[in-house]
């Protein structure tokens, strides 16, 4: 099976620090990959190279059996960091999917026959009908966050990279954004990198885990990474791994992420 998204030698250099080096990461079409770590680490930079708007320092990124190009690919989709919406913005729900159906076309988006059928279409399919003529400014986070994903979902991607999708989210609305996308990638075969700071809402759908820290990197399935020994080693420093109510907890590492902190990566 060709690998939807093939990474071979990267590393990342940045402001004469290397983030990470030697990274080989072959993600098959249907598979869930989860991206985890502390802030600083290059997880968002990483998501930037495979959409061709970042350079690697060294190394190669193909996606479905192409090397990126700079100006991207519509067969990748893109969710970003869930960041409300000012509130005077007047673009409607129906208006942001548009955007994914027509955004990239030069000119005015005049609507194209069937263009309409398809944005009403993602609309149903991420739960966002009810809401699609009011003005984004004045929906909810997780409204918002669907109205994204139905945008990502646009083209049909093959490779769909998500960018803290779930911050700032509730619980209910953090299931229902991981269950619009676990259903995409079911259905259509789109292989799928998330970046998180909460492996929680993943768990049981998540495949393999890739942590990032300290300039190194682990990549396995969650409970072959999400071990004390192997976080520990990983930091270079004494970490543990709790479970808690059904929930995993990692304590003690330098500005990790356990499952009730978020904050948001700048990279």
């Amino acid at each position: 099976m060709t690998p939807a998204l093939d990474i071979r030698g990267a590393s990342l250099h940045r402001g004469g620090r290397e983030l990470w080096s030697g990274l080989d990461l072959a993600v098959d079409p249907g598979e869930l990959i989860a991206v985890l770590g502390p802030s600083g680490t290059g997880k968002t930079t990483l998501l930037r190279a495979i959409l061709g708007l970042e350079q690697l320092s060294a190394g190669s990124i193909d996606v479905l059996g192409e090397p990126v190009r700079h100006k991207g690919s519509r067969r990748i989709g893109y969710i970003p960091q869930q960041r409300p919406l000012a509130r005077e913005t007047s673009l409607r729900g129906r208006d942001l999917v548009t955007l994914g159906v027509d955004g990239h076309r030069f000119g005015l988006p005049f609507p194209r026959r069937g263009d309409r059928a398809r944005v009403d279409a993602l609309l149903d399919a991420v739960g966002a009908r009810d809401f699609a003529d009011r003005p984004v400014g004045v929906l909810s986070g997780g409204e918002q966050q669907r109205l994204r994903v139905g945008q990502a979902l646009a083209d049909d991607p093959r490779v769909l990279l998500c960018d803290e999708p779930l911050t700032s989210l509730d619980l209910a609305n953090q299931q229902a954004v991981i269950g619009l996308i676990d259903r995409h990638r079911t259905q259509t075969g789109a292989a799928v990198l998330l970046v998180t700071h909460d492996v929680n809402p993943l768990l049981g759908k998540v495949d393999r885990i890739l942590y990032i820290a300290n300039g190194r990197f682990m990549l396995g399935r969650p409970d072959e990474v999400l071990r004390s020994d192997v976080l520990s080693a990983l930091y270079g420093a004494q970490v543990s791994v709790l479970r808690a109510g059904g929930r995993l907890v990692v304590v003690g590492a330098p500005d990790a992420e356990d499952a009730h902190h978020h904050h948001e990566d700048h990279e």
